[in-house]
């Protein structure tokens, strides 16, 4: 289901937040995966911020609702979602390492 709604909060830092709308009432959980954006805007919303949004019942986080796709202003509602890129985190390193039984190890770099 399609609504119009307010941004009551958004966490820039956990990339969450909820929506208000007559149609969500409590509020409908929003996050920034769900945010329709193209190259000029980031994946984040501005309490206060009128938004459309398609929405799904569900328990998340205390809400009886969840943001299946935002559109924010400048974006037109019904653009679909486009996948991102794949850009690695410059923070996040990761390492898999494996003790075998027989004594050997093997290790594998991960993502960088």
């Amino acid at each position: 289901m399609t609504s119009h709604g307010a941004v009551r909060e958004w966490d820039d830092n956990e990339g969450i937040g909820v929506i208000d709308s007559p149609d969500t009432p409590g509020g409908c959980w929003a996050h920034f995966s769900n945010i329709v954006a193209d190259e000029t805007r980031p994946h984040v919303l501005t309490a206060g911020e009128q938004v459309t949004f398609s929405y799904e019942a569900g328990s998340q986080d205390g809400f009886d609702y969840r943001a299946v796709l935002v559109w924010p202003p400048g974006v037109k509602p019904g653009t679909p979602q486009r996948a991102t890129p794949h850009r690695p985190w410059a923070a996040y390193r990761s390492t898999l390492t494996i003790r075998w039984s027989d004594g050997t190890v093997t290790t594998r770099p991960g993502e960088r």
